[in-house]
């Protein structure tokens, strides 16, 4: 039988986390930032509205549980069993706790000066690279943030948060060593592949190809298991390479620029491909998509800078094995077709034939004499010409800093614009004064 003192103790811990909830509030009234720093107004409103709906929910049971308590139907439970079914609602609340915390991390970088609007004008060129032409599905809003460390990392939008719950927005945390530069592209894009190859079931789908080609046996079947088993992260490159061409490698050889004991560090059982044969998967790619000397000067150089003739035989031979297949799996990958792309090929989904280098090399040459044309231009094909003019040594890094942090905030303030966030423009005034 349980006591009066023990069911008012549950019911006071249950109305203490009921006054706790209410401190949650939306993030539109306690998250500072200039308009421009602010993400898309719609991951604002699915965020705020997937928050909403938990902690409404939550103070629904809370209310609940305690007219519960404190009526007749309670009365057969033990203490114990009481408990125990108000643990299970304050675990929810740790769970909503949790989940704002996430959005907080991301939000909260964006009252930082400068930095705020640069992550705004990334989440732009974010949902740019997963924009496809064709509709084959229906893009969810992406958000950036950036961390300390090396690598960059996405939690996809429709998976699970913390307490099962589905992530309304996409997630993408990026090197904050890399802001402001082209490199930052190619791994927030990367990021975007995950995403948009989840979307497209990509990884399924093109599996059952290197299925059939393991299952052939022979000398190569480890190579064909090896990039069946990489394959999540090498088609995120390959996502890069669709929308910034040569930049996509030059930005995935700075992330990986590593001792070479790491480079040839080749581990069988993770996802990632050992970097040494990352980038030169990459330059497999980037050469079957966009056909071009660079790429051979490039593989020259990247073979310079790691040579492998001082690696045991084992790994030589390993190495030997997966560089002959790669112009195979490069053709299996651009031709694959599935019914998520409609049977469509798999590279021509993406903007191969405008990323070509001669176009790129093209558009910078436009660019420098009409600027506005390039203000005007996709994000993704903006970091791609800039990265092809980078290739051709056409453009310093102090002048691609310029740019770059000028282009960034240019796109955030016109989706603010967009959005009704921001004041129109105002025209410049005119050059002569009025005043005396």
């Amino acid at each position: 039988m349980r006591s009066a003192a023990d069911t008012q103790f549950l019911v006071n811990e249950a109305l203490a986390l009921f006054s706790r909830l209410q401190t949650v509030r939306s993030f539109s009234l306690n998250t500072p930032m200039v308009l421009a720093a602010a993400v898309s107004a719609p991951a604002q409103s699915a965020i705020n509205d997937h928050l909403a709906r938990i902690a409404f929910d939550l103070r629904r049971r809370l209310q609940e549980f305690v007219r519960w308590m404190q009526g007749p139907d309670s009365q057969g439970l033990s203490t114990a069993e009481a408990q125990a079914k108000f643990v299970l609602l304050k675990l929810r609340f740790n769970n909503l706790l949790d989940q704002v915390d996430i959005f907080a991390d991301v939000l909260s970088q964006r009252g930082e000066h400068g930095t705020g609007t640069w992550l705004a004008g990334l989440d732009v060129l974010a949902e740019d690279a997963l924009r496809l032409p064709g509709n084959y599905f229906e893009a969810p809003p992406l958000i950036c943030f950036a961390e300390r460390g090396h690598g960059a990392a996405i939690r996809r939008a429709r998976t699970r948060l913390p307490g099962g719950d589905d992530n309304p927005v996409g997630v993408i945390q990026i090197p904050r060593e890399r802001m402001v530069g082209s490199g930052i592209a190619s791994s927030l894009i990367h990021e975007v592949g995950h995403q948009g190859s989840e979307l497209l079931e990509l990884t399924k789908t093109i599996r059952l190809e290197l299925d059939k080609e393991a299952a052939k046996g022979g000398p190569e079947q480890l190579g064909w298991l090896l990039l069946n088993r990489w394959l999540n992260e090498i088609l995120s490159d390959f996502w890069a390479l669709g929308h910034l061409g040569i930049g996509a490698t030059y930005g995935l050889m700075s992330v990986v620029s590593l001792p070479s004991y790491f480079v040839f560090r080749i581990g069988t059982d993770g996802p990632h491909p050992f970097p040494w044969i990352r980038v030169r998967l990459s330059l497999a790619l980037g050469e079957a998509l966009y056909p071009h000397p660079q790429w051979a000067a490039l593989t020259r150089q990247w073979q310079a800078l790691y040579p492998t003739d001082g690696l045991t035989a084992s790994k030589q031979k390993l190495i030997r094995m997966l560089v002959d297949l790669l112009p195979r799996f490069a053709q299996l990958v651009l031709n694959h077709r599935s019914q998520a792309l409609r049977e469509q090929r798999l590279a021509d989904l993406f903007p191969i034939a405008e990323r070509q280098p001669a176009q790129l090399q093209a558009l910078f040459r436009q660019w420098q004499q009409q600027p506005a044309l390039r203000e005007a231009a996709a994000p993704s094909l903006v970091f791609a010409v800039i990265g092809q003019a980078r290739a051709d040594g056409q453009l310093s890094p102090p002048q691609e800093y310029q740019l770059l942090a000028r282009l960034l905030t240019r796109w955030a303030l016109n989706r603010a614009r967009n959005y009704g966030l921001a004041p129109p423009r105002v025209p410049a005034p005119p050059s002569h004064s009025l005043t005396t």
